[in-house]
């Protein structure tokens, strides 16, 4: 999965008119807070995970990452344990929204598995971290490994359905969705594995690995 550019940045720009002022800036409370803090702390750990595993992400290496205080981790998580049961869950949610951005105006059910596809990998490519975040999630994290999984397979099928229903995959019916899903999520896993992970985290797909992969949906669903 060619990883994860997580969230933009927003930066609010004065208007050229106003002049300076003495006026003090807002304090923001730490509920306005929490978003962005914790955002930065999910985004550290990922890092950490990626380079070290779950076993030696420390609270002093993630919060040195995030560039906050240690004890301003206890704000938003009352342990480590605690950011490892939603780590995985959060960045799921940046990965499904991720996808959905790139297979919007699809024009059927096989332009929208060739999109995910390659938005898979291509967000794995920007958040090298996130593979291993997964692969070591159901011993050190299982509950959020649980919640990712669910997530995941949820939109999966709900895409595949509207396949069904529009008459463009004609081999499974409802019944048989999940175990579709399934297979093709390990698929991309194990292709991951064979042809996009390195030791400095992951390189392109073959572009005649995509074209395989691809040959296998489209003929196999139809």
């Amino acid at each position: 999965m060619t990883r994860p550019t997580l969230l933009p940045d927003h930066e609010m720009v004065s208007p050229p008119t106003l002049r300076p002022t003495n006026r003090k800036r807002k304090r923001l409370t730490l509920v306005e807070l929490a978003p962005e803090a914790r955002g930065a702390i999910f985004r550290a750990a990922v890092t950490v995970i990626g380079e070290h595993g779950y076993r030696d992400a420390s609270i002093a290496r993630i919060t040195a990452v995030a560039g906050i205080a240690h004890g301003t981790f206890y704000l938003y998580f009352k342990s480590r344990q605690a950011l490892f049961d939603e780590l995985l869950p959060y960045v799921g949610h940046e990965l499904v929204m991720f996808i959905r951005d790139r297979v919007t105006g699809a024009k059927d059910i096989f332009d929208v598995e060739e999109r995910g596809f390659r938005a898979i990998f291509e967000y794995m490519g920007d958040n090298p971290g996130f593979f291993r975040v997964i692969n070591e999630a159901e011993l050190e994290a299982p509950t959020a490994f649980k919640k990712h999984f669910e997530l995941l397979i949820q939109h999966y099928i709900e895409s595949l359905e509207r396949g069904v229903i529009d008459g463009q995959i004609k081999m499974f019916d409802r019944s048989e969705l999940e175990a579709v899903a399934y297979v093709f999520m390990s698929a991309r896993n194990y292709l991951y594995l064979r042809y996009a992970k390195n030791s400095n985290g992951s390189k392109a797909l073959p572009e005649d690995v995509v074209q395989t992969y691809l040959k296998l949906v489209r003929h196999g669903l139809r």
